[in-house]
């Protein structure tokens, strides 16, 4: 197996008594788009801002391309870095700002020119060369920073919450973009982001972080569908959890006792463990479906029109501490104050630890 590009080895980090980064592993393939995802505080920006060069820190190693670059200043290591607020000179010319890191590296003007005009073909901004920085919308400035990063050809890009700064529309325009910019460039981007459809519409390599620690990593798609920890069912998209105790263990099947009776789900786990039942939104069923297990009534508390389905919560009717949040088609007859069933498939229940 080939070394990976990127190999954090546990890095921890203090901003004077405040441990912010606590024992921190990780691999970075070549060619992955990784996102680091958190909420703030979790450590995601300093972990980024170490990648970078900015901080040193206080413990541990960081190799990239097998190199230890652990004390590098940012202008020495392959690595380039888009920042929030883009950090363009407003009195240069576009196509300037893109050619600034090679003349830094003392390229000459003419090939400073036309490997600027290169980059901004790429982002899709070829005609903007002679512009100034305030003649360009946000998203055009954010390509234009994208641009003038790639255009040096680091070994991995850092993206620091990049579309931070623009409305909801044009982000997920730019979501596309940056997939697609990524792909045919080849270069790993490293971005980070406290937006989990972000994450999900990006990614194809998935870091939960929280208080300083990484909580789960891996493929989207998993980290979704099973996620190791509970905090990372809750903040890798919205879960329904219903906690319980196993009751019995056998061949491969658990019974959870719960506020709403007892679950027999796939799984293994010892009895008098303590657990938590996730259920994503589009799982929960509302209604007694074949095939699938009561999860008790709950009284309709909200629905909320979201286009293409409506998001309703429900309060269980044995337990006021146990919130339902399900997905139902936009066409669906519920009221707040309705009374209903809940169920769901048993292979879609994740059971974690509580």
């Amino acid at each position: 197996m080939s070394a990976p590009l990127v190999d954090i080895r546990n890095v921890s980090h203090r901003f004077g008594q405040l441990a912010v980064l606590k024992d921190v592993s990780l691999a970075i393939e070549p060619g992955s788009y990784t996102i680091l995802l958190g909420p703030s505080g979790s450590g995601k920006t300093t972990l980024l801002s170490i990648l970078g060069g900015f901080i040193t820190p206080s413990e541990g190693k960081v190799f990239i391309r097998g190199e230890d670059c652990t004390a590098v200043p940012p202008a020495k290591r392959p690595t380039t870095t888009v920042f929030q607020d883009y950090a363009l000179f407003p009195h240069m010319s576009v196509g300037s700002n893109v050619g600034f890191g090679l003349r830094m590296q003392g390229v000459d003007g003419a090939t400073r020119a036309a490997r600027a005009r290169e980059a901004l073909a790429l982002v899709g901004l070829g005609s903007a060369f002679d512009k100034k920085p305030h003649q360009l919308s946000g998203g055009q400035r954010q390509r234009v920073a994208l641009a003038r990063a790639l255009v040096v050809e680091p070994a991995v890009l850092l993206l620091d919450e990049p579309l931070g700064a623009l409305d909801l529309k044009l982000r997920r325009q730019m979501q596309d973009e940056l997939k697609a910019i990524q792909k045919r460039v080849g270069t790993a981007f490293i971005h980070v982001t406290h937006d989990q459809e972000e994450a999900m519409a990006l990614a194809d390599h998935c870091v939960v972080m929280n208080d300083g620690r990484i909580e789960d990593e891996g493929a989207p798609e998993r980290v979704y569908a099973r996620p190791a920890t509970r905090f990372s069912a809750t903040f890798m998209g919205e879960s329904t959890l219903v906690s319980g105790t196993v009751a019995a263990a056998n061949n491969g099947t658990v019974t959870v006792a719960t506020s709403e009776g007892p679950v027999l789900l796939p799984g293994t786990s010892q009895t008098g463990t303590r657990v938590a039942l996730a259920i994503r939104p589009e799982h929960l069923v509302l209604g007694n479906a074949a095939g699938t297990i009561a999860l008790g009534l709950a009284r309709v508390s909200d629905v909320v029109f979201q286009g293409s389905f409506k998001r309703v919560l429900a309060v269980s009717s044995k337990d006021p501490a146990l919130h339902f949040i399900a997905k139902v088609p936009a066409a669906a007859s519920v009221q707040p104050g309705d009374t209903i069933a809940v169920s769901c498939d048993a292979a879609d229940i994740i059971l974690l630890a509580s």
